[in-house]
């Protein structure tokens, strides 16, 4: 994405990025209101909503992706960071104004009716290309967030299938560790994913 079509705001400061945990330093600037934490979210979240955008509405992805983030500036009162990371808070932005596009457009979105003829929420469909790729994108993000061990320890256990004895043989981590390991990645995974939702 364009320099040109980052909203317009000051770069981050190395504090916000370096001095605490990242994530956590960002979404409280943004909560703040502070310009440089708009700029620290763009930053850190920009490209997984522009690869959103682009996926499903090509021609106009730099003007959703702009939507977006103003979109949340303007409701960043009501990111709460109990509920979920301010990533798939972002995505579920990125969903509704994708979805918008869409009608501008004249196109359809898919309808979804109860077995009485009265129309149900839309649920995300394993068939939803958007839906997939915000997924696939929102669990690379999260096992981002994971110290170096554990993310390779899940990255093992779900890209390559290894059973948790083969994690263990394999980086010569007690299966223990390897379990809890796991584990408290798997609940990472699902904060992130409910979130979005």
């Amino acid at each position: 994405m364009s320099p040109s079509s980052a909203p317009a705001v000051s770069r981050v400061p190395a504090v916000l990025l370096t001095a605490v945990p990242a994530a956590n330093a960002i979404e409280d600037a943004f909560r703040a209101g502070s310009e440089h934490g708009l700029a620290a979210a763009y930053e850190a979240h920009g490209s997984l909503v522009h690869t959103l955008c682009a996926r499903a509405h090509p021609t106009t992805a730099a003007d959703i992706t702009q939507e977006v983030f103003l979109a949340a500036w303007k409701a960043r009162d009501r990111f709460d960071p109990n509920r979920g990371p301010l990533a798939a808070w972002l995505v579920g932005i990125t969903k509704n104004k994708i979805v918008d596009a869409y009608r501008k457009d004249g196109r359809r979105v898919p309808e979804i009716f109860d077995k009485d003829g009265s129309q149900v929420e839309r649920v995300a469909d394993e068939r939803d290309p958007v839906d997939n790729l915000a997924n696939k994108l929102l669990i690379t993000e999260a096992l981002a967030t994971l110290p170096e061990r554990p993310r390779r320890i899940m990255e093992l256990a779900f890209y390559d299938d290894l059973t948790h004895e083969q994690i263990a043989e394999q980086t010569d981590v007690p299966l223990g560790t390897v379990k809890s390991d796991i584990r408290r990645g798997l609940a990472r995974l699902r904060h992130y994913l409910e979130a979005a939702s």
